[in-house]
């Protein structure tokens, strides 16, 4: 009894953190969708009130939709968030898989060398990567971007998915070796079936930073047929006069496939979560 009265508190007490760390994560995306619906007079005169009778307009998304070619930029956006989580997470589980499956000279220096691409962040090498892509004809092309998420995201995915392949059962992938299995088929039908949550957990993670990013489509591809929706943005930010009604009706657009993908991988990107952190 005496546990169960001091466990309540404790209980409370995490709940509690939880809900306020929520809340302070949750309160700028509340404010950019509530002020998306306002007249820019409103979003200054009280940005925190939600759209009223008087306030409330769609003036916003009209200048999204009309001005700019918004529809491309969200579709390019989508093309390279795609592209770069396949190659992510096929390239990375394979890799994975090699490193947790088989015992060679240099596999933990192989591991340590990945791990290392998790510390160094990617954008120290802003110059050399845009010289390879002037060398190689990549600028203001998707193929660039797709080669630089892809590059970016493997570190992490075949961190955590070695991991977790690491604990999937020797003994059923030998006998689906004593029934004549390839390698390939034990790792597409045996072995991915089973890693689905660490393979959630990833696509979460590599997909928001590909989504959100700025930098390297304003490097890399800042032409008009080329932009990504984070890019496009920009449109509407000028020197000396910023329509904010359009910038945020477009950041609300923008959040709708991260959302989208959080309810489709919600429950296995738990689990993934929950079972790498009772290992």
């Amino acid at each position: 009894m005496s546990k169960a009265r001091t466990s309540l508190p404790r209980s409370a007490a995490a709940h509690g953190v939880l809900l306020l760390y929520t809340a302070i994560a949750l309160f700028p995306v509340i404010v950019i969708i509530i002020n998306a619906f306002k007249s820019r007079q409103a979003i200054f005169r009280s940005p925190l009130s939600l759209p009223d009778a008087d306030s409330f307009t769609l003036i916003g998304f009209e200048t999204v939709l009309k001005q700019g070619d918004f529809l491309l930029y969200f579709q390019n956006s989508f093309i390279v968030t795609v592209a770069s989580l396949a190659c992510v997470l096929l390239f990375g589980a394979m890799a994975a898989f090699a490193l947790a499956e088989y015992r060679f000279r240099g596999n933990p220096l192989m591991g340590l060398y990945l791990a290392l691409g998790i510390m160094i962040p990617i954008r120290l090498g802003t110059v050399a990567i845009l010289q390879l892509m002037v060398a190689g004809g990549l600028v203001n092309t998707l193929t660039a971007l797709v080669l630089v998420y892809t590059a970016q995201g493997l570190p992490l995915a075949i961190f955590i998915l070695s991991e977790f392949m690491k604990q999937v059962s020797d003994d059923l992938k030998n006998a689906g070796r004593i029934d004549g299995l390839s390698e390939y088929t034990i790792f597409f039908r045996l072995v991915l079936p089973l890693v689905r949550p660490a393979m959630a957990t990833v696509a979460v993670f590599t997909m928001i930073p590909i989504w959100n990013d700025l930098w390297f489509p304003l490097i890399l591809a800042p032409s008009e047929e080329t932009k990504t929706i984070t890019l496009g943005a920009q449109v509407f930010i000028g020197q000396f006069v910023t329509n904010w009604n359009a910038v945020l009706a477009a950041l609300s657009l923008a959040i709708l496939p991260v959302l989208v993908l959080y309810l489709i991988f919600s429950r296995q990107l738990i689990r993934g979560i929950t079972a790498g952190a009772v290992k």
